[in-house]
C-alpha cells in the first residue's frame, strides 16, 4: 500500500493538530491517574499460569508508552519529548495540589476525614518523586531506543521498535521507582525482588498485547499524519521518495 506524500494540506494539518492534542491528553491523564491510584494492590492470574501482585497504578501506565510510540512514529522524537515533559509538569502540579489538600484541616462535617485522606494520599509526595524520576528516565530512553531502531531498520519492522523500546524502558522504570521507594522506606527491601518481577513481567505482557493496537494506529493514521522530520531526513539523504513504504513499515 502506497503512502501519501508529506503535505501541508489544511485539512490534514488540522487533523494532525487535533490528533496530537488528543494523544497528549490521553498520555497526561493516564500518567496522572497512575500517581493518584497507586496505593491499592491487586492480584491477577492470566490463564492460570502466574499470579501477579501489582499496584492498580500500573494499569494505565502502559498506555503512556503506547501513546509516545504512536507520537514518535507520526510526529517524531521532538514532539514525543514535548509530551513527556508536559506530563512531568502536570504530575508535579497535581502533586502540589494534593499535598496542599492533605495539609488543610477538615471541617467537622466532612465526609472524608484527615486520617482517611492521609492514608490514601499521604505517601503521594515521596511516591510521586520516585515515580517521576523513574518516569523521565524511562520515557526518554523509550523515545531514543524507538528512533534508534527506526533509523537502523529504515522504517521497517514496527514490532521491533515498538516492543524493543518499551521493554528496555519498562525495566528501567520498574527498577528505578522500586529502588527509590525502598531507599525512602516506603517499601520494605524484602519486597523489592518480587515487585520488580511482577511489575516488569506485567508490563512486558501488556507491551506484547498492545502491538496490534500500534499497528492499527499506524495503518489508520500514518497516511494522514506523517510529520517525523528524522524519517524525512534519512529518506532524502538516501534519495528515497517520501512515503514509499506501506504504513505498516514492512
Amino acid at each position: 500500500m502506497k503512502q501519501v506524500a508529506y503535505t501541508e494540506h489544511p485539512e490534514i494539518t488540522d487533523f494532525a493538530r487535533v490528533l496530537f492534542l488528543v494523544l497528549a491528553a490521553i498520555f497526561i491523564s493516564s500518567l496522572v491517574a497512575c500517581n493518584l491510584i497507586f496505593q491499592k494492590f491487586f492480584t491477577w492470574t492470566p490463564f492460570g499460569l502466574y499470579t501477579f501482585e501489582i499496584s492498580v497504578g500500573i494499569l494505565p501506565y502502559p498506555v503512556t508508552f503506547l501513546v509516545t510510540d504512536i507520537i514518535s512514529e507520526l510526529y517524531g522524537r521532538r514532539r514525543a519529548n514535548w509530551v513527556v515533559f508536559s506530563g512531568f509538569v502536570a504530575s508535579l502540579f497535581v502533586m502540589g495540589i494534593v499535598m496542599l489538600a492533605n495539609a488543610v484541616p477538615q471541617t467537622a462535617w466532612s465526609p472524608v476525614d484527615d486520617e482517611t485522606f492521609g492514608r490514601v494520599f499521604g505517601l503521594f509526595g515521596p511516591a510521586v518523586f520516585a515515580s517521576m524520576s523513574a518516569y523521565l528516565a524511562a520515557q526518554f530512553i523509550d523515545i531514543r531506543v524507538f528512533h534508534f531502531w527506526k533509523r537502523l531498520t529504515k522504517g521497517k519492522h514496527l514490532w521491533l521498535r515498538n516492543n524493543g523500546s518499551t521493554i528496555v524502558s519498562q525495566l528501567v522504570d520498574t527498577a528505578a521507582v522500586l529502588l527509590l521507594l525502598c531507599l525512602a522506606g516506603v517499601i520494605a527491601w524484602d519486597r523489592f525482588g518480587g515487585l520488580l518481577l511482577n511489575g516488569f513481567l506485567f508490563k512486558v505482557l501488556v507491551a506484547l498485547f498492545d502491538t496490534p493496537l500500534f499497528y492499527l494506529a499506524v495503518l489508520l493514521l500514518k497516511p494522514r499524519v506523517h510529520q517525523d522530520p528524522d524519517e524525512r531526513a534519512w529518506q532524502d539523504a538516501e534519495g528515497e521518495k517520501p512515503m514509499e513504504r506501506n504504513p505498516q513499515g514492512e
